[in-house]
């Protein structure tokens, strides 16, 4: 089976060709600054590389045309006619709480997604945009979707409620909802086969750690609480994002700096994290390098980023009672070995006994960070999003015997 995956976003459209049963990529790349000023396009296959050819994309329809057009390319596409395109997966970031896994997509899905506009606005809109161009351009190719939230659907109530005023809950559902949830389910599948286990005998951790971050505790394959919120701004220190926070100190930076909600939301959003700790880059590659140069600068903003990643760890083991498994992932757990030997030095305690030397192999496979006494399982597991896209259409369409 052939799957084609998009991730719209709000100026791009980020796509896959793949088999989800060898794991194959086709083609793959992204539509990047549409409706901007200097549109670009990648595509990258067996036959040939686009890096950043300037293209004209007024919207996410053309981008999403050019994009089959190059797929059908004589000289460097990889299908003849996109009947060939058996479905398309798509990423997509909030429903609410209304699912909890893979959906396909029909209008009812598209109104729960209006619906979530406002819990979602810049992504909502998007991911609607592309459902929508596919639907003009291959009408009889069916469409399934994969919230971010989804994942975090098996939270607990202690868990996902706000200590808030019930009514803000049940009137306006203002609650955790989580997001990275297709990475924290597809990493945890990832490593419990690897160990040779199933999911449903774990309890796991997953960090996924890039420029957003989160970290999920997963208890027998079930969410059970997850670090980012009612917005992705909750939780850890991250590129730009502040994480958490104490409540009243946007009402201070308005009240004595004089600042407007959307100055406030600017500074939390945009200004904060690792950017705003380190007055260099929200870029982990220049704080790497900060560090091993000794800069005052970056050792003060990795120390705060490491030490919420470690306080989290902490917690989602209280509150699954253990831990079996440690898993990194996301672009900077991936390839940033200092982080993962900070996050996990001095937790002995825990059942952690860290491989130093392993940790500083570079490999896209799974690298186990345990030492063979080691009572937790370290892992660094690289994410696959699209590829749990594809798995997950694929599967839904057969139980529904679309194909």
């Amino acid at each position: 089976m052939k799957i084609l995956t998009i991730n719209c976003g709000s100026s791009s459209v980020k796509y896959s060709f793949i088999d989800p049963a060898s794991a194959n990529v086709t083609a793959e790349g992204i539509c990047e600054n549409i409706g901007e000023e200097q549109p670009l396009f990648t595509y990258k296959s067996d036959k040939l590389t686009f890096k950043k050819k300037k293209v004209n994309l007024p919207n996410h329809t053309e981008a999403v045309q050019l994009i089959l057009k190059t797929l059908q390319e004589e000289e460097n596409g990889c299908i003849k006619d996109i009947a060939e395109i058996d479905a398309v997966g798509h990423r997509l970031v909030h429903a609410g709480e209304h699912y909890n896994g893979t959906v396909i997509i029909t209008d009812d899905v598209i109104r729960v997604m209006e619906e979530c506009i406002p819990l979602a606005p810049l992504h909502n809109p998007a991911n609607i945009i592309g459902v929508k161009a596919i639907r003009t351009l291959m009408p009889d190719t069916p469409q399934c979707g994969l919230f971010d939230t989804a994942f975090h659907q098996t939270m607990p109530m202690r868990a996902y409620l706000y200590p808030l005023p019930y009514r803000y809950y049940y009137e306006k559902k203002i609650r955790r909802y989580g997001f990275h949830g297709t990475s924290h389910k597809f990493v945890a599948q990832e490593a419990a086969g690897h160990l040779g286990k199933s999911l449903e005998e774990l309890k796991i951790i997953t960090c996924h750690i890039g420029n957003g971050a989160s970290i999920t505790a997963i208890d027998g394959g079930r969410s059970v609480d997850t670090s980012m919120g009612f917005t992705p701004l909750e939780g850890l220190v991250m590129g730009t994002r502040c994480g958490d926070l104490d409540p009243a100190i946007p009402l201070y930076l308005q009240r004595h700096f004089k600042m407007s909600i959307a100055e406030v939301d600017k500074v939390l959003n945009k200004e904060s994290g690792i950017l705003g700790l380190s007055e260099m880059a929200s870029d982990m590659r220049v704080i790497e390098d900060g560090l091993a140069a000794g800069n005052k600068d970056a050792i003060r903003a990795f120390e705060v980023y490491v030490y919420r990643i470690k306080k989290y760890i902490g917690a989602y083991a209280a509150a699954m009672n253990g831990l079996d498994v440690l898993v990194f992932t996301g672009g900077v757990g991936e390839n940033m070995p200092p982080l993962r030997e900070e996050v996990c030095r001095n937790m002995e305690f825990f059942g952690i006994q860290f491989d130093s030397a392993n940790n500083n192999r570079r490999t896209s496979d799974i690298l186990e960070l345990h030492q063979p006494d080691s009572h937790v399982k370290i892992l660094k597991v690289t994410t696959n999003e699209e590829l749990m896209i594809a798995r997950e259409t694929e599967k839904l369409l057969k139980q529904n015997r679309f194909i």
